[in-house]
């Protein structure tokens, strides 16, 4: 049997479409898909709980790993927080990789059942490396004599973590395209279900990201790692297994190729004709309107930046569109799209520093909690890692404030019904990362001063006399800051995407996740090396100057701030460009041929 929307599949149907069956979607058998017996909410929910299972995964994982590194695996400070980085920024990473091979040759469906089987896999194995006692350094001595963990034991945790990675980034790629292709946005009706639908995708990713924090944070730490991770190995199962019984009522899509061979054949086109001229009237070039075929896409007026990609869309001396060969013809909207996404670029980079600041709430921030008093009352004490719940409460916090008190206000004083633009949310969510750091070097000097004035400078299991509470701050304005860095970028990505894109465009944003806990890593390493004299970033907290770190962060963060402001002066929002020139912006999802 053909694979469910493989193009073997969907060029040999030629059945009779009725009228409750859609035109492009197909059910597990490769027939049109039948609304009554397809898609919809029963298809959509079976894949909400496997998004909720991956985000409490892997937020389960990294939140309080920095703290099994240091306090089991006996790794210093820099090290963990840089373990604990590279995990997360690989996670990230190969979401570009789970969306090629989705869009160009598994589909959403197979990817997702492929990589959550991995990230089972991968749990596992760190489940069962806190089980058995040689895959794990003994504990230290009275005098705090700690054996390093050997390189066996790190080969073990490393091949549990990044089979975890690699299952997550597969996952994470495709569960939010595969639960929208379940509504039909051709139908009013289904197209608000679709919306709904993301509204109930972002609460069961918060639904999870709270579970990770609070219930399963207080397991590791008080009845065993083994307990906690052996939960999330479940709940990965089980959750694979409700989305595999939903096979029969999932509608699939046709496989549409990766963009990234799209913008791939540009540049090399563009390489091979590097030595021609470019005509003086663009309407020499080759452009859809020269294709035989019902438009696959919207027509792009000509722009004068970056014209060497021009040159791959020179025709040649003749012009037969059977035998035209992409890696050395372009059409010119094909040319004009690579630009818009190059356009794109210059936010994109400065975004990431937002994410390296945010990787400090999982890492150095944790290991100051451990450090201060986390007591409420004289029994319960929080876990040092559960101080993310203030993180994940400013966000569902910060959302409904933004929408229903500065939307109102901001729509009236810059006249624009859906308050800030994109490009202002994000801005704002860059001056929340500063001050976050502003925020935690000064809660470290008070954290540093209280140690000395104690005398237990020199003790590194000693509690400073000083509420954890002091840490909020931080967690908040990092906290609203993701709210609108996050939904910012989301909404720039998504709305500035040539027609097509989509699914790479949300890949570009994801990898600013990645690249900024690898750059967190990278900062980490650097600072380690050159104070190693005198360490910033000490296993003992209350010998380094952590501050100094954090107002490291700080100046990054605003220098970025104002290289961003330039950057988002000069873009100029395509719905704009495009009225300028005259044209429209056409939906998604028009009809067109496909090749």
């Amino acid at each position: 049997m053909p694979l469910p929307g493989s193009k073997a599949s969907m060029e040999s149907m030629s059945m009779e479409v009725g009228k409750d069956c859609l035109t492009d979607a197909w059910d597990y058998k490769a027939r049109p898909a039948d609304r009554t017996k397809t898609g919809g909410w029963k298809a959509a929910a079976m894949i909400l709980g496997g998004e909720a299972c991956e985000r409490l995964t892997t937020l389960g994982i990294a939140v309080n790993l920095v703290t099994y590194l240091t306090g089991v695996m006996h790794l210093g400070n820099a090290v963990s927080a840089n373990t604990v980085t590279n995990f997360m920024g690989t996670s990230f990473m190969l979401c570009l990789l789970g969306g090629f091979i989705a869009d160009t040759f598994l589909g959403r469906y197979l990817t997702i059942a492929i990589f959550a089987t991995v990230q089972a896999a991968g749990v596992t194995v760190l489940t069962i490396s806190t089980i058995i006692p040689s895959l794990r350094p003994p504990p230290c001595t009275n005098n705090q004599e700690c054996e390093p963990a050997t390189d066996a034991q790190l080969g073990v945790l490393y091949l549990a973590l990044y089979l975890t990675a690699l299952g997550t980034g597969g996952l994470k790629s495709s569960v939010s395209g595969f639960g929208s292709d379940q509504f039909d946005e051709s139908n009013p009706e289904e197209r608000t279900q679709m919306a709904k639908f993301f509204n109930w995708f972002f609460f069961f990713i918060s639904l999870g990201s709270l579970a990770a924090v609070t219930i399963l944070v207080y397991i590791q730490d008080n009845m065993g790692r083994q307990w906690g991770y052996g939960i999330c190995a479940s709940a990965i199962m089980v959750a694979l297994g409700v989305f595999l019984s939903g096979t029969k009522r999932y509608r699939f899509k046709r496989l549409v190729g990766s963009p990234l061979t799209q913008i791939a054949a540009v540049f090399v086109a563009a390489l091979k004709k590097r030595h021609m001229d470019l005509p003086s009237d663009s309407s020499q070039l080759y452009n859809i309107d020269d294709q035989n075929c019902m438009k696959t896409k919207q027509k792009l007026p000509h722009s004068k930046q970056f014209r060497f990609l021009d040159k791959a869309a020179i025709k040649g001396s003749s012009l037969n569109e059977d035998k035209i060969n992409k890696w050395c013809l372009s059409s010119l909207t094909d040319v004009e799209e690579v630009k818009l996404v190059i356009r794109m670029l210059p936010i994109w980079a400065t975004t990431i520093i937002f994410w390296t600041i945010y990787a400090q709430m999982t890492t150095f921030s944790v290991s100051q909690a451990t450090t201060m008093d986390r007591h409420i009352g004289k029994s319960f004490q929080i876990p040092a890692a559960s101080l993310t719940v203030f993180f994940v409460g400013s966000i569902l916090l910060t959302v409904p404030i933004y929408d229903k008190v500065i939307v109102p206000i901001s729509s009236k004083l810059l006249h624009n019904p859906q308050g800030l633009t994109p490009l202002q949310r994000i801005g704002v969510g860059l001056v929340f990362s500063t001050l976050a750091m502003v925020s935690a070097s000064l809660v470290e000097i008070k954290r540093l001063n209280t140690a000395q004035s104690e005398g237990i400078v020199d003790k590194p299991g000693a509690i400073v006399n000083m509420s954890v509470f002091w840490l909020i701050p931080q967690f908040f304005f990092v906290g609203s800051g993701e709210a609108f860095t996050y939904i910012g970028q989301l909404d720039f990505f998504l709305r500035e995407c040539p027609k097509g894109m989509k699914t790479m465009s949300t890949g570009l944003f994801l990898s600013t996740l990645s690249l900024g806990f690898f750059l967190s890593s990278f900062l980490v390493t650097v600072v380690h090396k050159i104070t190693s004299k005198n360490p910033w970033l000490a296993d003992n907290l209350n010998q380094g100057r952590l501050d100094n770190f954090y107002w490291l962060l700080s100046g990054l963060s605003l220098l970025n701030f104002f290289v961003y402001l330039v950057f988002a002066k000069w873009y100029r929002y395509k719905e704009k460009w495009l009225a300028a020139e005259g044209y429209v912006v056409e939906d998604d999802d028009e009809a067109g041929c496909h090749h």
